[in-house]
């Protein structure tokens, strides 16, 4: 469905990467033979094949030899892209749990005004700002890349990999959060959770799944440690603004500095560098209820294994007012523990 695929193939200098067209410029199809198409969990309006070229033509792309190299541009959109489109999918599900929550009534009050679904839909709300703040941060950055800023090529080299790793590993458990917030309903194809359900955890796979993403972050580590300082510069930018998140960092750079089994802890180390990146870009740029809820449970550990269970003191209707402009709420405040 492509008019072009690039293409890693080997060249007599080595594995190099190719432009192979889809059509060729005198309009004959490209010898590209489809083996069978894949039936999908989901993203099934993007035809996936295996294929084999036979006597294909594709032009060379970068130097011979070169091809990983050259084709990681692309990897890297895509990562982008990925980052890009689990934060739009978390927004998505979290604008419908707090639609059907607005206006669902059960035991005499809306669900929105539920003591236990505020606490669930205020945790989405909180994972869905910190995704799409990471996800900002790193499109700017690809964009100051693009004008030749060497600083924020060393942060978008580590960033990308960690949030890749993190944010795409969150989608799943966000949408199935959100699916249930919908109850029954939530579960039946026309309300769209279903399709977004299936489509998340393809972004988790794509451009390298999760090991892959942790393990290329510890290889980023090691190749470009200016790219490690890059983000600390990143991190230092909020130091003081937050307790929990100084202690957050300091612990990060001295699991950085234990290399003992490393590839083991790779998913830990990446995960605490990409928490601490979103408490950073949270406290500096976000709501500071948003922030606040974000260094108390993910930070603070003040959290349990699923969403709903963030801490008493939270300010909880400034989170999902906005979350979902409009929506209506109690009279009485429902900041919580009061």
């Amino acid at each position: 469905m492509s008019d072009f695929f690039l293409t890693l193939a080997q060249a007599p200098a080595g594995l190099s990467c190719f432009l192979v067209p889809r059509v060729l410029p005198d309009g004959q199809r490209n010898p590209i033979l489809l083996q069978r198409l894949k039936d999908k969990l989901g993203n099934r309006s993007n035809a996936s094949a295996e294929i084999e070229y036979d006597q294909a033509i594709g032009w060379l792309i970068g130097e011979q030899g070169r091809g990983v190299r050259t084709i990681i541009d692309m990897v890297n959109m895509t990562r982008l892209d990925c980052v890009l489109g689990t934060a739009g999918g978390m927004l998505a599900g979290l604008r419908q749990a707090m639609h059907h929550a607005t206006h669902r009534s059960a035991f005499g009050a809306k669900l929105v005004d539920q003591p236990a679904m505020v606490n669930v839909l205020a945790d989405l709300a909180v994972e869905t700002e910190a995704a799409l703040t990471v996800a900002m941060r790193l499109a700017g950055a690809v964009d100051r890349v693009n004008r030749g800023d060497e600083q924020e090529a060393l942060f978008r080299r580590l960033a990308l990999a960690v949030t890749k790793y993190w944010v795409c590993k969150r989608g799943p458990a966000h949408a199935a959060e959100a699916l249930e917030s919908l109850g029954g309903n939530g579960y039946v194809e026309e309300s769209g959770m279903p399709r977004l359900y299936r489509e998340m955890p393809l972004l988790s796979i794509w451009e390298g799944s999760g090991n892959v993403a942790a393990l290329d972050a510890l290889r980023a580590m090691a190749t470009q440690p200016m790219a490690v300082e890059a983000v600390f510069t990143e991190l230092a930018a909020v130091h003081g603004a937050d307790e929990r998140l100084d202690h957050a960092v300091i612990t990060l750079r001295k699991e950085l500095g234990d290399l003992d089994d490393i590839q083991y802890r790779a998913r830990r180390l990446v995960e605490t560098m990409a928490l601490c990146l979103q408490g950073a870009l949270l406290v500096r740029y976000g709501d500071p209820a948003v922030a606040e809820a974000f260094c108390a449970s993910r930070l603070a550990g003040d959290w349990g294994g699923a969403f709903g269970t963030l801490p008493r003191g939270l300010d909880t209707d400034r989170i999902l007012a906005r979350a979902y402009q409009g929506a209506p709420t109690n009279s009485n405040s429902r900041m919580a523990g009061s």
